[in-house]
């Protein structure tokens, strides 16, 4: 029996799916169907039945199911204090937090110097990635707190704050395309494109809204973060179509944001683990994170939606 198994073995409980099971643990079905074969195996318990290529969970399986929700939760602990340890002593609380690279580069620098003097007590700890990995670090119970997509891929996670942006057209400054007041994909005949990997949602998107103007968008490079493709833009390299609150937090850059059309919205949310109450400093954290990028960002890049926060002081202007 390892942690593997017990981390598979709930996310499958939780879900009632190894394939849902498998992209809440970030890995593949085949993975998951093969530890909770070995956990099954290594308990010599009967804890699934298998009709027509499904497994559905026994009753001892019910009955092990909070044993080993508590090991997994000590684990975690175990977890938390060595970094606390790491990190400088027992005393300090540790805070984890995961946002794309855009905001953690543009933004998170600012408000972790005014939180950790705000809490001396603190540290805290910042990792950049995309939203999947984003809901695997917090159902995995890696980071207290995540900047993603919302509604999530996965269940199991709580937005305390959801907010809604769409798609802009970034140029240089100068740039042509800036005289128009929204930028269409029939605008982009001839234009060199600095877009993000395939594998995006966004990018999915764009590509369909070419293929509805029968276009074959002019792809001079692909990149995977908005803080890049804006660089490759300030340099000359191309246009890009890219998420707008994010492609606003890099105007000092030298580029310029055009409403895209057709519209493509977006919606994210500052995610934590539901059924699990959080630090009392997390909702303080998520609130100066949208009140920072908000600021950076302008008035006009985002609109709260909903707000989950509880009795956090969120900033005025993010009042839903």
């Amino acid at each position: 029996m390892n942690f593997k198994q017990l981390e598979a073995f709930i996310a499958f409980m939780n879900t009632g799916s190894t394939i849902e099971a498998a992209q809440r643990l970030g890995t593949s079905q085949p993975a998951v169907s093969r530890l909770l074969s070995q956990f099954e195996d290594d308990l010599g318990v009967p804890l699934f039945l298998r009709r027509k290529g499904r497994l559905h969970p026994t009753d001892q399986a019910e009955i092990l199911l909070p044993d080993v929700q508590s090991m997994v939760l000590g684990a975690a602990s175990l977890h938390r204090h060595v970094n606390q340890l790491r990190l400088g002593g027992r005393r300090r609380t540790l805070l984890r937090v995961q946002v794309p690279s855009t905001v953690a580069q543009a933004v998170m620098p600012g408000v972790a110097e005014a939180f950790l003097d705000a809490h001396p007590g603190v540290a805290l700890e910042v990792l950049a990635g995309s939203y999947e990995n984003g809901e695997v670090a917090l159902l995995s119970r890696e980071v207290d707190l995540a900047l993603v997509r919302s509604p999530a891929i996965n269940t199991g996670l709580t937005m305390m704050l959801e907010l809604a942006t769409e798609a802009v057209c970034v140029m240089p400054a100068g740039h042509p395309l800036q005289a128009l007041e929204t930028v269409a994909s029939a605008d982009l005949i001839d234009i060199d494109l600095v877009l993000l990997g395939r594998q995006r949602s966004l990018r999915q998107q764009i590509d369909h809204a070419f293929r509805q103007q029968r276009m074959m968008p002019q792809i001079r490079a692909e990149v995977h973060s908005v803080e890049m493709a804006c660089r490759f833009v300030a340099q000359g390299l191309g246009v890009s179509i890219v998420n707008g609150l994010f492609a606003h937090l890099c105007q000092d850059m030298g580029v310029v944001c055009r409403p895209f059309r057709p519209r493509i919205d977006y919606c994210l949310g500052m995610a934590t683990l539901a059924g699990q109450a959080p630090d009392p400093l997390v909702p303080e954290l998520a609130a100066r994170i949208l009140d920072a990028m908000a600021q950076r960002a302008g008035p006009n890049a985002f609109t709260s939606v909903a707000s989950n926060i509880g009795n956090a002081a969120v900033p005025a202007g993010l009042q839903p």
